[in-house]
């Protein structure tokens, strides 16, 4: 397989399927989850395969298999890192609304650069449901941005110094809110602790610049991708 997902599978309780071997099942999913430090196009696919270790079904484990079958078919893939003088951070950050058909909740993604290498990448179901898709896109921000700065702090202990770290969004509406403080009607029941996002815009920080969807690579962290995407 050149995929580890499908981009039409939906995963849920599915009451129907047959009930599994719940230690080989958790067994298979930890040691995909300890894979994902290296191959970062399976995060989005594995996580989403743990969220049912409670009482796993034949349909999970089929996706479990699928992710298998794409590791032996893609074992030449992994992460390059390259020497350089270069120490600039960059982030990605996307969100999928509604993408948890079973809950309705959203996914988050997000991956961070330290020069030319890819260093962190995340992929996680947002604790609330959000009531747009500029809110679902505004957490998924504030969840990149909390990331890079503790990056940014840990450069700061080797004397490496970043100042308006660029973050790539592709929603404007976003942009937009971290801007102008006056959009009241479209943010007052966002939780406040969303809003250091506006803090840290405002601040210098970190700036957030709008870029193409089709040029968005946290999109893989959030939704299952055709095999054109991954190349």
């Amino acid at each position: 397989m050149k995929t580890p997902m499908h981009p039409s599978t939906t995963l849920g309780l599915d009451e129907e399927s047959l009930v599994i071997n719940r230690t080989m099942y958790r067994g298979m999913v930890g040691s995909l989850l300890y894979l994902t430090g290296s191959r970062p196009d399976i995060m989005f696919s594995v996580c989403v395969c743990a969220r049912f270790q409670v009482r796993p079904k034949e349909v999970h484990l089929q996706v479990v298999k699928r992710i298998l079958r794409c590791l032996k078919g893609t074992a030449n893939l992994g992460i390059n890192f390259y020497r350089s003088q270069n120490f600039s951070l960059l982030g990605y950050c996307d969100a999928d609304y509604a993408g948890d058909e079973w809950e309705r909740k959203n996914t988050s993604g997000g991956c961070h650069f330290l020069g030319r290498c890819l260093v962190s990448w995340t992929s996680k179901r947002q604790n609330t449901i959000a009531l747009s898709t500029c809110e679902a896109e505004y957490v998924a921000t504030g969840q990149c941005l909390m990331q890079l700065l503790w990056i940014k702090h840990q450069l700061e202990d080797y004397d490496i110094y970043e100042s308006s770290v660029p973050v790539l969004c592709d929603n404007t509406a976003v942009i937009n809110i971290s801007k102008n403080p006056v959009l009241h009607s479209r943010t007052k029941h966002i939780e406040i602790k969303h809003h250091f996002t506006r803090d840290h815009v405002k601040k210098g920080t970190f700036e957030l610049i709008n870029v193409k969807i089709k040029e968005q690579l946290a999109d893989i962290f959030t939704k299952p991708l055709q095999e054109d995407r991954y190349v």
